[in-house]
């Protein structure tokens, strides 16, 4: 049987190689889960649960897996020494996972301090609609590899409501275009339709809108999606290759 460690950090880099130099090829959320391949004194080359993942993260004292009981639900929440308002240790992002261990009035506890109860949902909870709340990454920092509010990549975006919502989804654009099956023409394009470039990947908000982690703009924009299509295709040299529906 598969042995899983939990991330306990905020926030963990996952490289391409055994090097801080390396390419960050994406990032763990805390309480997410992953497997051991292989390890040195510096360096663990893992699997990430969730997604299958692989890659290189360095070697800290991670904990024993830990089965989660509520997500994070917000863009951030910080984690306070008390159930009460004050100086906060740290941040939490979205769509991490977490135990808890206490409630008490609006905090709950757990293994790293309170945070506020209305920033989490239960580990169960599903919107009906998954890109409900897409909009809390709005001018976020594009970030290559990033999965959080510290910097978000165009696949991630993708990839960290479907998760929040409990459902699987790869972690690259090339992977997801192959994943999901429903192909739909351009004209038919509705609300959390998908669309797909060699290597980039946006979704549509409307019938005329888009929104994305776009990195010629260095920030997730909301455009217009005919004006998208007709830009990467001037600066990218690059057409639609897919439109999904879930």
């Amino acid at each position: 049987m598969t042995k899983y460690l939990s991330n306990n950090y905020s926030l963990i880099n996952l490289y391409k190689k055994p090097s801080t130099k390396s390419e960050i090829v994406t990032q763990m959320l805390y309480g997410e889960s992953f497997s051991i391949y292989k390890k040195t004194a510096r360096w663990l080359k893992i699997q990430i649960k969730e997604d299958g993942y692989k890659g290189y993260v360095q070697n800290k004292n991670f904990s024993e897996f830990l089965k989660p009981s509520h997500k994070i639900s917000v863009l951030k929440t910080k984690i306070y020494t008390l159930p009460i308002k004050s100086k906060s240790v740290s941040i939490m992002p979205f769509g991490s996972k977490i135990k808890v261990l206490e409630k008490k009035s609006n905090f709950v506890k757990f293994s790293k301090g309170w945070i506020k109860k209305n920033d989490i949902k239960p580990i169960s909870y599903m919107e009906k609609n998954p890109f409900k709340k897409i909009n809390i990454f709005k001018n976020i920092k594009y970030k290559w590899g990033g999965k959080s509010f510290k910097g978000i990549d165009c696949s991630a975006l993708i990839q960290i409501f479907l998760n929040f919502n409990n459902k699987f989804c790869p972690r690259d654009a090339k992977d997801q275009v192959k994943y999901f099956k429903k192909n739909v023409k351009l004209k038919n394009i509705r609300k959390n339709d998908i669309i797909y470039w060699k290597g980039h990947v946006a979704l549509a908000i409307s019938n005329k809108k888009l929104i994305h982690a776009y990195g010629p703009l260095k920030k997730t924009v909301v455009m217009g999606i005919n004006q998208t299509i007709k830009r990467i295709e001037q600066t990218a040299k690059l057409k639609v290759i897919g439109i999904k529906r879930l």
